[in-house]
């Protein structure tokens, strides 16, 4: 009996010290990067969710650009993964996009975007979704769009001054939503029983979270508010289906039509898992980038006089200076996207870019193996000193001079290669319009909270108060004045 037991026990042993031999020694080909696989199925996750209070690189990633360099082995939930802070690697994935790596992300985040969302499709499905969604969102919308996303931003600044206290990153957001889902599904909050945003708010809360989906973890509840909105998207479809509209006036219109077309390649659980991210990345995404410029603007005072002298010349050059924005006059808007380059390169609301190796890949001195996931880190790139000085520094004008309407080796704020964000300028116009309006019109002051927080998405955990008022129309007229005295005198 003792001799069995014996037996079984070594064979254990042996079994688990091999199964842990292979764990920390992956099989390779050629010469894996160096790094940690971390613990046993947790790898380093633990590590790679921790909190960080700063702007910074993230200590999970700096700490091994430290020990490891800039391309360096790792194991999050479960997955053999080589993180890339490395730009010429980061150019050459995006470059390869579809012939040595695809979009690929772990498990958790396809259960939450949908098993069929458009970030997790490859192809020509992801062309074809690609170019629907350039309709809703391409430059010939936006210019439609222009006079409703002005008056949404006038509407909203002017209730906010009314208020004693208002959370930007609250208030930006339920914005943005608003006008997103009305020219997505022709949602109006203020008509429907439902509030649609509550489980979109619900999801947010745990997007981001260490995977835990047991109830009351903040991964459970995010599922639960991702099946809520999906229930209720697809009810709305439902009701479109039953009463449809002689003329497109919204997204759904044209999902029901392509759905109607029999050599259509859609189908209704891609079109709903489409809506859902449409929704999601048209308004979380932004109004964290506008919290975190508003908050900009009030600790770098010269940034906040240059913008508002741009805009102020708009209105100027006018022959009515109450008209509405032009495509012309935001396409002038120089500085502006300067500013907005330097927010969304300082916020890396996107912390990581996920590809899989789609076979094994040599490049430099190392081997990825195929199937391994690659994590590129934009915030390393964003923040690297040899690239950009004073990295942390909040430098609108390190800029001028810069065309950066796409990706780059130095700048992926967007993402890169075929998969470059297809809502940037949508991003790009509701900021630069919401900035004309909110340093033309407004003053604030900063009450409460404004502290972000990476876990390693960006957050405002006690959000970002401000108490806003209209200038003094008196002090505008007389800068006019004192410019035009000026322009005189010169």
């Amino acid at each position: 009996m003792f001799s069995i037991v014996f037996f079984v026990g070594a064979l254990l042993i042996i079994l688990i010290t091999n199964w842990l031999y292979n764990w920390w020694n992956p099989k390779c080909n050629g010469v894996l990067p160096p790094g940690s696989m971390g613990w046993p199925i947790l790898g380093e996750t633990l590590s790679f969710f921790a909190p960080n209070t700063t702007l910074d690189i993230s200590p999970f990633v700096k700490d091994r650009m430290q020990r490891y360099g800039p391309i360096f082995k790792t194991s999050v939930v479960g997955r053999p993964i080589i993180v890339s802070t490395d730009a010429d690697l980061n150019y050459y994935i995006f470059q390869q996009e579809g012939q040595l790596f695809q979009s690929w992300y772990p498990d958790t985040f396809t259960e939450i975007f949908g098993r069929q969302n458009v970030g997790s499709l490859h192809g020509f499905m992801y062309k074809y979704l690609k170019n629907m969604v350039l309709n809703l969102f391409g430059i010939e919308s936006l210019k439609k769009m222009l006079p409703e996303v002005e008056q949404t931003s006038k509407r909203n600044l002017q209730r906010w001054s009314l208020e004693t206290s208002v959370d930007v990153k609250d208030a930006s957001a339920q914005m943005i939503f608003d006008l997103s889902a009305k020219k997505l599904i022709s949602y109006d909050s203020e008509k429907s029983t439902e509030n649609l945003r509550e489980s979109f708010v619900a999801f947010i809360q745990g997007l981001i979270s260490f995977p835990l989906n047991i109830p009351g973890s903040a991964y459970n509840k995010c599922l639960q508010g991702r099946k809520k909105a999906m229930k209720m998207l697809k009810n709305m479809l439902q009701e479109r289906r039953e009463r449809p509209r002689k003329i497109q006036t919204d997204f759904f219109d044209y999902v029901l039509e392509e759905l109607q077309r029999e050599d259509t390649v859609l189908t209704e659980a891609i079109a709903l898992d489409l809506m859902f991210v449409l929704l999601f990345a048209s308004f979380e995404t932004t109004s964290l980038a506008i919290t975190l410029a508003t908050k900009f603007l009030v600790e770098y005072p010269l940034v906040l006089k240059e913008l508002t002298e741009e805009h102020e010349a708009i209105i100027k050059r006018r022959e009515n200076p109450d008209s509405g924005l032009t495509w012309n006059e935001y396409k002038s808007m120089k500085f502006t996207f300067q500013f907005i380059n330097e927010t969304v390169r300082l916020a890396n609301i996107v912390p990581a870019i996920f590809r899989k190796a789609l076979r094994e890949i040599k490049f430099k001195e190392y081997t990825i193996p195929a199937g391994w996931a690659v994590m590129v880190c934009p915030p390393a790139v964003h923040l690297n000193p040899t690239r950009y000085k004073n990295p942390l520094d909040f430098d609108p004008w390190r800029w001028e001079g810069i065309d950066t309407n796409g990706a780059s080796r130095n700048f992926m704020a967007f993402g890169g290669g075929m998969r470059f964000c297809v809502g940037t300028d949508f991003t790009k116009v509701q900021m630069a319009v919401f900035l004309h309006s909110l340093v033309t019109k407004y003053k604030w002051t900063p009450i409460k909270g404004g502290n972000t927080l990476r876990t390693p998405g960006l957050q405002f955990p006690n959000g970002y108060h401000i108490q806003i008022s209209e200038k003094e129309k008196a002090s505008i007229v007389s800068d006019k004045e004192d410019t035009h005295a000026s322009q005189l005198d010169g």
